[in-house]
């Protein structure tokens, strides 16, 4: 919560809200009694009528005009008034010395020279603080900071401003008096309070002055001198002289340019005669001394309101009120807090700064225009449905008048009291601090528009609230002692409580009202336009404040609005009809009354006043009978002089009259003493009357008296209050219950009658049994009042006897319920017998009670014998159903076994139910299946529990066959197993090992997909490792015309794996790595019969005679233009536009399309350590066994391609023409011929492009082949050699030797010895690998046939055993030895070892692994 800044307004408490019922709001004055306790504490109140009270708004709005007060804001506040007069007297002082005032900024505030003046004189005057250097702390009292030096500035404006002043007023001789003001210094303009006041002062002011003397000037305009000019700077041009005005000091007329004329009285003075001197012509209007004394010396006149200059009509005062309150908030009137309006306006009416003027439509006759209530006999229209608010309490038109208020009783129309006045308000417009006439109360209803905010002080401190305005405005009262009975004075509240007076407020709203108790001072303000209607009432706690209220107005000399003992006397007047209670009060306030008489008319008969006649007050006007001294308005007495017949006193001042004896005075009399005292014995009988009948009435409820009354004579007493109005209080309230009793018992003993005469007559199908019964509540009471009241009942016996058989019945009853297991058919025969009684008898509930507790009972012993069918929901069933039942022990017993049944069964349930969320260890779960056997109840999350243990024991077993004997487990049956794992709410302890292995495999996946897989690639890793088994859809796809030539292709591909998800699900499905290496044979033996029908296919289409520009070729399916490129591998042709060809593109490289480069081709040494993690991984899954299968089929290519060296089949290829290879395309890249090639080679080859791995034999069986059958026209050849020579080359040529021996041989060791090195250039011939699995393990490299076999030592040592051996050079080479069966030696980069791990591990090289 944000601190509220200095000065800043703090909302006082709110006063207390009411919110009646109807029933409360039917009576005003009840209510109003009813909360005074509450709300006079505050001293106002609010009251919100219900909602569906909503009178119509009946004011005539056409006739409507009035002249509102002109209220300027900072004028209505005490102190800021007090303020603006000191300075008004300032701002004079100094404008009749010729200088204009300025006040001055101090810390960028405006200085209050108010409270300087003030705390200069506290502190001994000027002299005093300047000698005792106290001007800081009066800066410090100011408000200012101490240490900034402002006591100085403060002495400055004082010595200035304010000390020529007070040097005047003592009387002193004036120093220089000139007024020097700074730039920055704001002027004062005087607001000149008593000239604008609706009180004018006796005198004419100022300013009428000035006005005559200006209109007398006029005749000598033209012919005198300005005087106050310096003489030489005038032409005279009148024929009267100067020497006309002489200075009154030295009496000469001499140094005219140095006199001074005054502006008040034309008298003329030289600046050098003056006290002090003046040293030049002031500027402006100046005034001699004698006439500043008179007018700085005139005492204040009366503050008061003054009219506006125009009348409004509601529309146009509503406008004018809507466009201030949006022009000075600059935002729409609905939208502005009332909090901000509240704020606002106490912050302009405490500030000398800003001048705000409001106008307020006060005190408005409600009799010239019509009430805002609607009243009969007037020119609006009342609706049916709106009659009611015609004679409503609330109407402010009846309610002073109303019996309850006191007001009735004074027969003058007082308007204002009795009639209502209306206001109409907009914001800002205020009503100041005032207490209602005669301290009575007032309501005020705000009919419609902006809300009204109140403020209010309790009774009790009026007192202290005007003690507290005299000290901080002493000087307003001392001109106006009755200041707060003129309602013009306004003081913040926050200043108010800051001294001490408690202040509550409120915002009334529309359609709400507001009452303020006797003597409550009470203020606020409009937050906009809206129309309210106020008026007084008096009730009877109200007499005594009234008749202190006279004393209080009578030391103030202020007008009575009313006679208050006349009031007294026309009530008394009315004796018999009064209210009792009214009655006490008035004999209370008449004794007071009569007594004072008595006691004046003593003392003036003492003082020598013989003289008296009987006067009728009521005919005189009030201004003819009001006392001339203290202007009470005399009605019991007065004092007259024959010397002044005119004036009146009353017998408080009769010495006050006149001078003459007091024998010639003469005491006027309304009535005599002894017509008082009798009309006060009529008031006390009426009262008296009434304890008359309240003896009478608790004789009765009493039952004092040894014979019982009758039912009449209490009938008579209630008819005696109801005429006589006896105030309606509990006492008559009990005579009325007692009477009503009484005539209840009677009904009650004729319907006894009248049912026993039914009965005797009734038929089967007649009225129902019950219809005229008596409840047992009636004969119990009849019969317990016979003793108690008043009455003699004929009926009794009758009633005694059928009690009689009811308490037999009763005891029956009792019997029967004691029993801890009643029959039910005595049960019911007692039920037959109440059917013979016209009595409603209690114990009929309990007995049908005991049957449906007999049926329960038997419902639950039935379900307890059935423990399979026992639900929750049953025992719930039951429960509530024996809840319902009256208490018994036996239920008890029975409930309390099913409760605790149910109680045990839902905590296992619940139980139950958190062990399933979770994971907890199956030996848990079988410990609470355990426990819960033996709960005789049908448990539905336990039979749950119990499927999830089962599921989990299941699990667990397939988990433990799973890897049973070293079983390799399939991913397939890993991924499925742990699926299910997920439905299963157990801690599975292989779970964590299975989900270990799965992620093993996702990383190998991973770890192979960036070895093979190419950036964006749109294989999957294992269309990539497995050999193609849709080559033949997928080219069928692009190239349809194709397929359609070569329809054999079709026709033998297999129906069983003829896409991936065929081989993904055959070898998820196969048994062990054998089956699955099976299939993948399979699948490589078809793609090897379609790509070489394929090949065969798509050559068949380039031969010369084709007409190959009718083909659709490349993947833009357009026919060959330009430069073309041929795939290797499928032997389709390309654009070289559409595809990315290499440029370099050497001769001896071979190119494949992008539909034949599926994946990296990463070399061996790479792969190899995939196989191996995969193996440690132990875990079957298809990217496994075709990686498997690709090394497989890898070094069995190998091994062919070894054999086909050694057997002599690359010697066997043909050398083709030029010509045969001739197309009616141009190639950019030469492609091998397979005109030349054998089936044999062309499928080693096939195989070779379709590896998936990086072999050098691969490359270097291309080179060789493209050599042989399409070597360059150039003298450059594959080995660097010439082509034509290359040739030419028998079969047995270096040349020929070379390149086959690269194809067959290793390298050997590096050696020092030069034999050695010799004999590892000759290459090495290995013995082919045979298809079975018995011959590849005991396959070994054999000697080449064309070398000479060198001895076991040298081939050792010389020879590496890898079959993709990369002939490393250098001085150092490392060679590692397998660690398996076949102990062969292997260059440590061939086989992709690294020196350290060759250390450290045991290396098995892949034919070992193979095996």
């Amino acid at each position: 919560m944000t601190q509220p800044q200095l000065n800043e307004f703090i909302p006082p408490p709110e006063c207390p809200v009411f919110e009646p019922s109807w029933e409360e709001f039917a009576d005003p004055f009840a209510y109003i009694n009813k909360i005074r306790p509450i709300a006079e504490k505050t001293g106002i109140c609010k009251i919100r009528p219900p909602p569906e009270w909503q009178p119509p708004f009946a004011c005539d709005v056409d006739r409507l005009k009035f002249t509102p007060r002109i209220q300027r804001l900072n004028e209505l506040e005490a102190q800021t008034r007090v303020k603006l007069n000191f300075l008004d007297q300032i701002a004079k002082f100094w404008e009749l010395q010729g200088c204009t005032l300025k006040i001055p900024h101090v810390e960028r505030k405006i200085l209050d020279l108010y409270q300087l003046n003030k705390l200069v004189n506290e502190e001994g005057g000027f002299d005093a603080v300047c000698k005792d250097r106290r001007w800081t702390k009066i800066s410090v009292k100011m408000g200012f900071a101490p240490g900034k030096a402002i006591g100085s500035h403060l002495r400055a404006h004082y010595e200035r401003i304010l000390y020529p002043y007070n040097l005047f007023q003592t009387g002193s001789n004036l120093p220089k008096a000139t007024l020097t003001n700074d730039t920055k210094d704001k002027e004062y303009t005087p607001h000149d309070l008593p000239q604008r006041q609706s009180v004018q002062p006796q005198e004419t002011c100022s300013i009428a002055r000035r006005a005559k003397r200006m209109k007398s000037e006029v005749k000598f305009c033209k012919t005198r001198p300005n005087l106050r000019r310096r003489m030489g700077t005038y032409v005279m041009m009148a024929y009267i002289t100067v020497d006309h005005y002489m200075c009154l000091v030295c009496g000469s007329g001499s140094s005219e340019d140095r006199l001074l004329l005054c502006d008040g009285c034309d008298d003329s003075y030289h600046i050098f005669c003056l006290i002090p001197p003046l040293h030049d012509v002031p500027k402006g209007d100046w005034r001699c001394p004698k006439c500043l004394a008179q007018e700085c010396g005139k005492p204040p006149v009366a503050f008061g309101f003054e009219q506006a200059g125009r009348s409004y009509t509601l529309q146009a005062f509503g406008d004018m009120a809507d466009s201030f309150k949006s022009d000075y908030f600059n935002m729409p009137v609905h939208m502005v807090p009332t909090e901000l309006v509240e704020k606002e306006f106490w912050r302009l009416v405490s500030t000398i700064e800003e001048d705000v003027t409001v106008e307020y439509g006060a005190d408005i006759a409600s009799k010239e225009f019509g009430s805002g209530f609607p009243v009969r006999n007037s020119h609006f229209q009342v609706s049916p449905e709106d009659e009611h608010y015609l004679t409503s309490g609330w109407n402010l038109n009846n309610m002073p008048v109303l019996d309850a208020s006191v007001l009735t009783h004074v027969t003058a129309d007082i308007c204002g009291m009795k009639l209502p006045w209306l206001y109409v308000g907009m914001c800002f417009s205020s009503f100041c601090w005032h207490i209602e006439d005669h301290w009575s109360y007032s309501i005020n209803y705000l009919h419609w528009g902006e809300p009204k905010t109140w403020y209010g002080a309790p009774g009790y401190a009026a007192e202290h609230l005007e003690a507290v305005m005299k000290k901080l405005a002493p000087e307003l009262f001392e001109s106006q002692p009755d200041l707060l009975h003129q309602l013009v004075t306004i003081m913040n509240p926050n200043t108010l409580m800051n001294n001490g007076v408690p202040i509550y407020r409120t915002n009334q709203c529309a359609g709400e009202f507001v009452i303020t108790f006797p003597r409550a001072y009470h203020s606020g303000f409009n937050q906009g336009f809206n129309f309210a209607e106020a008026v007084n009432f008096c009730t009877m706690d109200w007499l005594p404040i009234g008749r202190n209220c006279v004393k209080h107005y009578r030391q103030l000399s202020r007008y009575c609005v009313f006679s208050h003992d006349e009031m007294i006397c026309n009530m008394a007047c009315k004796a018999d009809t009064m209210d009792v209670d009214l009655a006490s009060a008035i004999h209370k306030d008449m004794t007071t009354m009569i007594q004072e008489e008595e006691e004046l008319r003593q003392k003036t008969k003492k003082m020598g006043v013989v003289q008296s006649r009987q006067v009728d007050y009521e005919v005189l006007p009030d201004e003819e009978r009001q006392c001339c001294k203290c202007w009470t308005t005399c009605y019991l007495s007065g004092i007259t002089c024959a010397c002044s017949p005119q004036k009146t006193v009353c017998l408080y001042h009769t010495q006050n009259l006149c001078s003459c004896p007091q024998s010639n005075l003469t005491l006027h009399y309304k009535f005599t003493l002894d017509e008082l005292y009798s009309m006060m014995v009529s008031i006390k009988l009426r009262a008296e009357s009434y304890k008359d009948w309240v003896r009478s009435v608790e004789e009765i409820l009493e039952n004092k008296g040894n014979k019982k009354r009758g039912l009449d004579e209490l009938h008579s007493l209630v008819e005696q209050a109801e005429t006589k109005v006896f105030s309606h209080t509990s006492l008559l309230d009990q005579l009325r219950t007692v009477t009503s009793e009484a005539d209840k018992v009677a009904v009650v003993a004729q319907q006894l009658l009248n049912g026993k005469r039914q009965t005797r007559y009734r038929s089967g199908g007649g009225k129902s049994q019950n219809q005229n019964e008596l409840t047992v509540e009636e004969l119990r009471g009849f019969v317990r009042q016979l003793d108690s009241l008043p009455c003699n009942i004929r009926q009794a016996p009758l009633l005694k006897d059928l009690l009689t058989r009811v308490d037999d019945f009763q005891q029956r009853s009792e019997r029967l319920l004691s029993d801890e297991s009643p029959s039910p058919l005595e049960l019911q025969d007692l039920l037959d017998v109440s059917l013979g009684l016209d009595v409603e008898l209690p114990q009929l509930p309990l007995l049908r009670e005991r049957l449906e507790q007999a049926r329960w009972l038997e419902a639950v012993h039935q379900a307890s014998g059935r423990p399979d069918s026992l639900c929750l929901d049953t025992m719930r069933r039951l429960i509530d159903q024996g809840v319902g039942l009256a208490p018994h022990s036996s239920v008890e017993r029975a409930m309390a076994r099913l409760q605790e049944l149910l109680t045990v069964s839902e905590q296992w349930e619940e139980r139950h139910m958190l062990l399933l969320r979770p994971y907890h260890s199956l030996d848990t779960l079988d410990a609470a299946l355990q426990e819960v056997e033996n709960i005789p109840a049908y448990l539905p999350n336990c039979l749950q529990l119990k499927d999830v243990v089962t599921k989990a024991k299941k699990w667990l077993h397939e988990a433990e066959a799973l890897q049973l004997g070293g079983r390799i487990p399939v991913l397939e049956s890993l991924s499925e197993l742990v699926l299910r794992a997920d439905g299963i709410p157990v801690k599975l302890d292989p779970l964590s090992r299975l989900e270990a292995l799965i992620n093993d495999v996702q990383m190998w996946k991973e770890s192979a997909a960036k070895t093979f897989l190419l950036k964006n690639s749109p294989f999957s890793l294992l269309e990539v490792l497995c050999p193609k088994c849709d080559i033949g859809a997928g080219y069928q796809k692009s190239r349809s015309k194709k397929i359609k030539e070569a329809p054999q292709i079709s026709k033998k591909s297999s129906t069983k794996l003829e896409s991936v998800c065929d081989v993904e699900r055959a070898l998820s499905e196969s048994k062990d790595s054998a089956s699955a290496m099976v299939t993948l044979a399979e699948v490589r033996q078809r793609e090897m019969e379609i790509l070489l029908a394929l090949r065969a296919s798509n050559e068949s289409k380039f031969l010369p005679g084709e007409n190959c520009y009718a083909l659709s070729v490349c993947v833009c399916q357009k026919a060959p233009s330009g430069a073309m490129v041929q795939c290797e591998l499928c032997r389709d042709i390309f654009h070289c536009g559409c595809v990315e060809t290499t440029v370099d593109l050497e001769y001896g490289q071979a190119w494949l399309c992008p539909l034949c480069q599926q994946s990296r081709k990463p070399p061996l040494d790479k792969v190899l350590p995939l196989l191996a993690s995969l193996q440690r991984i132990r875990v079957r899954l298809p990217e496994g066994d075709a990686l498997r299968f690709l090394i497989e089929r890898t070094v069995r290519w190998q091994h062919r391609v070894q054999q086909a060296c050694t057997e002599g089949v690359l010697e066997k290829v043909s050398k083709m023409v030029s010509e045969i290879n001739g197309s009616s395309f141009y190639t950019e890249h030469q492609s091998v011929p397979l005109q030349g090639l054998g089936p044999e080679l062309e499928e080693l080859m096939v195989e070779g492009f379709l590896l998936q791995v990086t072999l050098p034999e691969t490359e270097q069986l291309y080179r060789y082949l493209l050599y042989k059958l399409a070597p360059l026209p150039s003298h450059s050849t594959p080995c660097g050699g010439n082509t034509e020579q290359d040739q030419q080359s028998p079969r047995g040529s270096p040349e020929h030797n070379k390149v086959t021996q690269h194809l067959k041989t290793k390298r050997r060791k590096e050696s020092s010895d030069s034999q050695h090195s010799e004999k590892a250039k000759k290459c090495r011939k290995k013995s082919k690998k045979s298809k079975e699995r018995s011959e590849e393990s005991q396959s070994s490299p054999t000697h080449s046939v064309s070398d000479p076999a060198p001895s076991d030592s040298e081939e050792d040592y010389s020879l590496c055993a890898a079959p993709w051996c990369r002939e490393p050079e250098g001085d150092e080479v490392n060679w590692v030895q397998c660690d398996g069966s076949c102990n062969q030696w292997f260059h440590q980069i061939c086989v992709g070892l690294s020196a350290e791990r060759a250390e450290k591990e045991d290396y098995i090289c892949i034919i070992c692994i193979i095996k």
